[in-house]
């Protein structure tokens, strides 16, 4: 085996060309993905900051964030604006809804529709009541005109 085979050339060539390309077929790098979401922490920690939010308003609307990362983001964004005097901004939109709200309105406004649903049966049937008492009040005796003597 003086001269390597050119199918094992090949072959490696091939192999290396494929995993090369790991990124292109789909497969997640662990380590890019753990860079990602401490850049993506920092930066919802810094909007946080800037938009005058709490810390502890980050972690709830942003569960998904690292709370170191959101917490780094935070802090060098307080400084930031500490040393270049800039003020907060009033966010415009109201925060959205924590997760379960949405199930937890669903519920309540269910609730609040069997409870309208029972208060409108408790008045039909009072009127219904009211209904059959009215006519045995109405049916009180007449007074008779006495006849002129």
């Amino acid at each position: 085996m003086t001269k390597p085979d050119r199918r094992l050339l090949l072959g490696l060539a091939f192999g290396a060309a494929l995993l090369g390309g790991c990124e292109q077929l789909g497969i997640p790098d662990p380590a890019k993905a753990a860079a990602q979401a401490e850049a993506d922490g920092k930066a919802v920690g810094s909007a946080c900051r800037h938009a005058g939010r709490a810390i502890e308003d980050c972690f709830t609307l942003n569960p998904a964030a690292p709370r170191a990362a959101v917490f780094a983001g935070w802090k060098e964004m307080n400084d930031y604006m500490a040393e270049k005097n800039i003020p907060e901004v009033a966010p415009l939109l109201p925060p959205p809804a924590p997760p379960g709200a949405a199930k937890a309105a669903a519920k309540a406004k269910h609730a609040k529709a069997d409870t309208e649903d029972q208060t409108e049966d408790t008045a039909t049937d009072n009127h219904a009541k009211a209904d059959e008492a009215a006519p045995a009040e109405a049916e009180s005796p007449r007074k008779r005109r006495r006849a002129a003597d």
